[in-house]
């Protein structure tokens, strides 16, 4: 079955940079387009940024600045590489895999909060 696991969340200062990764199983990696999303206390759950199999990506307009989506086809890894984090930046954070034309899978998320 379809297994998305996220890491690299913890606590940073404003200003820092981190990366998170997620590792997928359970699907041809490569075919599917992957993409992270965001949900902060009492909001609703945020798109950040996708990619497809081949590499291009798309960015919601608030996050292309600072974040960037990568992947690793033969590692079966998703990366977000943030920098310059906020305190609204504070969040627990998604990996998704879109089948179907809809993102449907979704990791158990990782938190990343933001002190200042």
């Amino acid at each position: 079955q379809v297994q998305l696991v996220e890491s690299g969340g913890g606590l940073v200062q404003t200003g820092g940079s981190l990366r998170l990764s997620c590792h997928a199983s359970g699907f041809t990696f490569s075919t599917y387009t992957m993409g992270w999303f965001r949900q902060a206390p009492g909001k609703e759950r945020e798109f950040i940024a996708s990619i497809n199999g081949r590499g291009t990506s798309t960015y919601a307009d608030s996050m292309r600045d600072r974040f960037a989506i990568s992947r690793d086809n033969g590692r079966n890894m998703l990366y977000l590489q943030m920098s310059s984090l906020k305190p609204e930046d504070t969040a627990v954070y998604y990996c998704s895999a879109q089948f179907g034309g809809a993102f449907g899978s979704w990791g158990q998320g990782t938190q990343i909060t933001v002190t200042t």
